[in-house]
Formats: structure tokens, C-alpha cells, sequence
């Protein structure tokens, strides 16, 4: 048991990580293209605060772009504000910080009825905040800490926000959903049975399992989207691997192998989100929806993601874990 549930998916998770460091020696990041004036439209970014959330609000805004960053850390989100507004005193771009705790489905329902009541347009949304390989805790709401954070709190927020996307969203501009992904999804095993990883704890593994579900849950709704006819597309982005404080968590031993490959191979937080910005306003991706996006490209993500009756399973979970009908 341990060994199947504890050290296959810690052994899975690592050589992932090998195989991107080993893309990112010998690949330059992508250059986004110039990007079209987003004056007008409002975006909301979770994890705005800091790192990568930071660096796309940051992006976002010099387009002049209103950019409503979240996060649960009030004096950290108006620090933000205030130096965005300092950076972009010209752009034309508004840039404002909304408590919301992610890890409280509570929160959650609170924050979108606050922004619905503002009538708001919302045009482009994300889904940036996360955790890695933090010990076995749980969310308010009792669900496994990676499993609720990374994916179930971005799933509701993302199907609470629906109806005003889909409302702010029109042919030739459509709304868009962002969710970041990891290349550790191709590491995931999705247990339908025990989506909380209760049975023998693995953060590697949970950590694994929820971008996998990032993915899935990308695709699904992308095929919603699509037959519905509705003008909002979904698109999964991998970062690669980025200097951030997720890598906070690791051993001893891999916190201090990783200090100096960050300076050489690691991906800056500006570098790691260029993709992310280049799926919520380029003209390319106009339009193009259900896709994994690896260092600006379409890339293909793990074979079971792709499973269709999979996706729906966890589709038809995840609703009836977070009260949705």
C-alpha cells in the first residue's frame, strides 16, 4: 500500500519534473506577441497578489485592462494595489484587491454575489491561485487541502461566474477562462472513490491529481461551451517549472538541489505567465477553446485526460460536492 500510494507517486512526480527542466535547458521561454488593447473589459485573477498571479495582473493592466485580483491576505492584496498603481499610473487600466478564501465555499458564494451586484461585465477569468505538496490538511469546507484549494474552489467560482460570462462574451470577442494546470498532471491517477486521498496520504500524488482534474474539468466544460453555442472558450496552461514559493514545501534535500538550478533553469513569474496571458487576450486564440497550452503551443496533455466518460464522472462528482445542481 505504501508503496504503490506513497513512493510511485513521488517517483512520478519528480521524473516529470526532470523531463521539464530538461525542456526548459535547452528551450527559451516564449515571447507573447503583441497583444490588442483590453480597455473596457474586466478580469478577475485569483492569486493576484503575488508571483505568477501578480505578473499577469501586471500584464493585463498595462493592456488597460480592469483586473480584480483575490486573494486572503488583505494587507498583502493592497500592498499589490498600491505598487500596480505606481507601475501603471498611465496605462488606463484599474486595478483593484476583493478578499476571497478560496478554501471556503462560503467565501466563495459571498464573493460572486458581492460581484454580481456590482454588474460588472466579466470577460476574462484566471484561475491562478494554488498549493503544492503541503502535509495532509483539509479545507473549511472538509476536502482534501490540494484536491478543494487547486481545483473544487476554481470549478465553483468558474460555474458561479458562468452566467455573467457567458452574458459578457460575443461573437469575434469571447469571454475567457484560464485555468493553470502543471506538467505533474501527466504524474496524476484519478480515484474516483477517494478523490480526498483519505485511504494512505500522498501530497505528491493529491498535488498530481488535482491539476489532472484542472485538465479534465478544462475539457468538459470547453464541450459544454461549444454545443451550447455560447461566446466563452476554457483553456488549460502549464507554467512549465517557475520560481515561486509553491517550491516552499519540498524536502530539505530537494529545497536545496533546487536553489541553484532556479537561477540557471527555472522560468521567472513574468516568463512562467506569459502563456496564461496569451490564451486570455490574443487574437490567436480567439475563438480556440479545450486546449493545453505548454510555452505558448498547443500541446497534447495526458492520455486520460482525455477520457470522456472520465471527465463526466468527475464532472457529475465535483457538482455534487461543491451543492451545485
Amino acid at each position: 500500500m505504501w508503496l504503490t500510494d506513497v513512493l510511485v507517486p513521488l517517483v512520478r512526480l519528480y521524473l516529470t519534473g526532470v523531463k521539464v527542466l530538461w525542456y526548459q535547458m535547452f528551450n527559451k521561454s516564449f515571447t507573447m506577441p503583441a497583444l490588442p488593447s483590453q480597455s473596457g473589459r474586466v478580469g478577475i485573477v485569483t492569486g493576484g497578489t503575488r508571483g505568477m498571479g501578480l505578473a499577469a495582473t501586471r500584464k493585463l493592466l498595462r493592456l488597460g485592462m480592469h483586473v480584480i485580483i483575490v486573494g486572503n491576505e488583505r494587507e498583502e492584496g493592497e500592498a499589490a494595489v498600491k505598487q500596480l498603481n505606481a507601475e501603471n499610473s498611465s496605462s488606463g487600466g484599474k486595478i483593484e484587491f476583493v478578499y476571497l478564501d478560496l478554501t471556503s465555499f462560503k467565501s466563495i458564494r459571498a464573493f460572486v454575489h458581492n460581484f454580481k451586484q456590482r454588474r460588472l461585465p466579466l470577460h476574462v477569468l484566471v484561475n491562478n491561485a494554488g498549493t503544492m505538496l503541503v502535509p495532509e490538511r483539509h479545507t473549511e469546507d472538509g476536502f482534501e487541502f490540494h484536491f478543494g484549494l487547486n481545483y473544487l474552489s476554481h470549478f465553483l467560482l468558474t460555474n458561479l461566474l458562468l452566467d455573467v460570462m457567458k452574458a459578457s462574451g460575443k461573437q469575434g470577442r469571447n469571454a475567457r477562462v484560464i485555468n493553470t494546470a502543471s506538467a505533474t498532471h501527466y504524474a496524476g491517477v484519478m480515484d474516483m472513490d477517494d478523490l480526498s486521498r483519505r485511504s494512505c496520504y500522498s501530497s505528491h500524488g493529491a498535488y498530481s491529481q488535482s491539476k489532472l482534474a484542472l485538465v479534465m474539468f478544462t475539457y468538459h466544460l470547453q464541450e459544454q461551451l461549444s454545443s451550447g453555442g455560447f461566446h466563452v472558450t476554457v483553456n488549460a496552461v502549464d507554467p512549465g517549472m517557475v520560481d515561486t514559493a509553491l517550491f516552499d514545501n519540498l524536502w530539505t534535500l530537494a529545497q536545496m538541489l533546487k536553489r541553484p538550478v532556479a537561477k540557471l533553469i527555472f522560468r521567472t513569474p513574468e516568463e512562467g505567465v506569459s502563456t496564461a496571458v496569451f490564451a486570455a487576450v490574443s487574437s490567436e486564440m480567439e475563438g480556440v477553446g479545450g486546449c493545453y497550452l505548454y510555452n505558448g503551443q498547443k500541446t497534447q496533455s495526458s492520455e486520460i485526460s482525455y477520457d470522456v466518460e472520465l471527465q463526466e464522472q468527475l464532472w457529475k462528482k465535483s457538482c455534487k460536492l461543491v451543492g451545485l445542481q
